[in-house]
């Protein structure tokens, strides 16, 4: 039987494909101990209002441009709890589930956070939860793992302790992701296939590339339904996505990744 394990940086109150990878994990490993950058999604996300779609942002106090998250202080000069509260309300007051969505950012809010990575992996694991993910999946986080290093290199040794078969992730690792190295170890990496089912959603078109907080908000704990993307091998994926199966020492490969 094998040991799925998926490590992503945490994100604040994410978007479903992130419950997908939970969904696929034996064990969820947030990367907790990574540096902030300002634009990212640890502290912010995109939720579907009658106005089009808008920001809905966690103020943090920048203590410096490699400061990880998990020592990323967050900012309470505004009360920005209440303002979140706000918007969600007036985006979706039609929905027939506002009231588990405003339980349950209460209840995250409710909790103490020393720093900006507890309060997007409180988040997370509060969607995880709700939708009853929790029971089939682990989670931990890489600062209690003692394991140094970087890039593929780190993502092999974590997935090595937790002993794990395959290592599942998002699409962005296609540009820079060691394949060969797990695949030396007999480690297989897949990539999340989003199938990006639609629902009923409120603000005209479809997207699904708003917080999962939008689908709980129509469908309540049935938003589960919604999860039932699979994993890719990469040597699929690639192909798939046209870019070329290349060994990754070869000079070239960085920069057809990056042009692709």
């Amino acid at each position: 039987m094998t040991k799925s394990i998926v490590i992503s940086q945490p994100m604040f109150f994410p978007w479903i494909g992130l419950m997908e990878q939970v969904r696929l994990a034996d064990v969820f490993v947030h990367y907790d101990d990574v540096q902030f950058s300002k634009g990212s999604f640890f502290n912010r996300v995109q939720i579907k209002t009658a106005t089009g779609v808008k920001w809905m942002t966690v103020p943090v106090q920048h203590n410096g441009l490699s400061t990880d998250i998990n020592q990323t202080s967050l900012d309470d000069a505004t009360n920005w709890r209440a303002s979140h509260l706000g918007q969600l309300k007036g985006a979706y007051q039609k929905a027939p589930y506002l009231k588990d969505v405003l339980e349950l950012v209460e209840m995250v809010y409710a909790a103490p956070s020393r720093n900006l990575a507890e309060l997007s992996i409180r988040s997370i694991e509060a969607l995880a939860n709700y939708l009853d993910l929790s029971k089939d999946t682990s989670f931990i986080r890489s600062s209690t793992l003692n394991i140094g290093g970087q890039s593929t290199q780190r993502v092999l040794d974590i997935v090595k302790q937790l002993n794990g078969d395959v290592y599942v992730t998002g699409h962005g690792a296609r540009h820079y992701f060691n394949h060969d190295l797990l695949e030396r170890d007999g480690i297989r990496t897949e990539y999340v296939d989003y199938k990006l089912t639609s629902y009923p959603q409120l603000h005209g078109d479809f997207t699904p590339y708003v917080s999962t907080l939008d689908a709980i908000a129509s469908l309540g704990r049935e938003a589960k339904s919604l999860l039932v993307s699979p994993g890719l091998y990469w040597k699929d994926f690639l192909i798939r996505a046209g870019l070329p199966i290349l060994p990754f020492d070869d000079k070239s490969f960085l920069e057809q990744r990056t042009a692709a």
